[in-house]
């Protein structure tokens, strides 16, 4: 078998955990390169493999075709473009970019290159999502709501992420809550409500579907509860649905998504968790910053 060289530009928490492994595992793929400022920690995982500075070098190793992007929200975009300028599939992290115009760039980037693309919204390839998402094509829903709470940044590998202390549940979780909810009501075509609460990382967002639905998403990831407490439900004219049943290990979301991806290298045909849709979520993560930032506007004159 022919197997695509993989570069994979971050080794914190994602790329260490989740890239690095599954992509060693997967038949078709072969990582060749990684972009550390510590050889060392890559070496402790990756004995023998070539570790280099920059995304610059990085596209310089031969025989990559495919770069997992596994950087830092805020640097995703530029080192994204780097490779897509260079002609390489990109495979990113969520959400795609720090910013709603950079998210926008990198798209454009894509579509210039001409290569294909995907965000790990590794919800979507758990075989009980899957199960879930046929049976709501069936139905005729009006109303949804999310609930994810975790207390992963109290304690364990999570809690020593700078980035999800700082962005919270918001950009970590809603994400993968917000992309279930858009496919079972409709797009998302506005954010009516966006509340962080004072006291712990404890977000309500209600979102506004295409179809007239409402929804209502209730993320944390610093409430102390073990496990996980995980549901999306749905309510219409043909009753009630529910997904309660989170994937407990990545493992078999990441080989499905991992074996997806290669059929969409080898087909030319974009996957359905491309940049675009990676887009559409950074839209909305963008319109509930932009209401959360009017709430903190309003907060200020009211103690003036």
């Amino acid at each position: 078998m022919t197997r695509i060289g993989v570069g994979l530009v971050g080794f914190g928490l994602s790329g260490r955990v989740f890239h690095a492994p599954f992509v060693e595992a997967t038949e078709g793929l072969a990582l060749r390169a990684v972009v550390s400022s510590d050889p060392a920690k890559v070496h402790d995982r990756l004995q023998g493999m070539s570790v280099v500075p920059s995304v610059e070098a990085l596209l310089a190793e031969p025989g990559i075709e495919l770069v997992i992007v596994a950087s830092p929200d805020d640097s995703h975009a530029d080192h994204a473009v780097a490779a897509l300028d260079a002609g390489k599939h990109v495979l990113l992290d969520k959400p795609i970019a720090a910013t709603l115009e950079d998210a926008s760039h990198l798209a454009d980037a894509v579509a210039r290159a001409d290569v294909r693309s995907m965000v790990t919204l590794t919800l979507r390839f758990a075989p009980q999502t899957r199960a879930f998402l046929d049976r709501a094509r069936a139905g005729d829903w009006s109303a949804g709501s999310g609930t994810w709470l975790s207390g992963s940044v109290l304690g364990g590998e999570y809690s020593n992420s700078p980035w999800r202390h700082r962005e919270g549940a918001l950009f970590d979780i809603g994400p993968h809550m917000f992309d279930l909810l858009d496919l079972t009501l409709g797009p998302i075509v506005d954010v009516a409500l966006c509340h962080r609460g004072e006291s712990a990382d404890a977000w309500t967002v209600v979102l506004k579907h295409s179809n007239g639905a409402m929804s209502t998403s209730h993320l944390s990831l610093a409430t102390p509860v073990r496990p996980s407490l995980f549901r999306v439900e749905l309510s219409g004219t043909a009753g009630v649905l529910s997904l309660t049943d989170r994937p407990a290990s990545s493992t078999e979301c990441f080989r499905v998504l991992l074996d997806e991806f290669l059929a969409s290298v080898a087909a030319g045909v974009d996957h359905p968790c491309s940049v675009q849709r990676g887009l559409h979520l950074q839209e909305v993560l963008h319109a509930c910053r932009l209401h959360l930032d009017d709430e903190l506007d309003l907060d200020c004159r009211a103690q003036r």
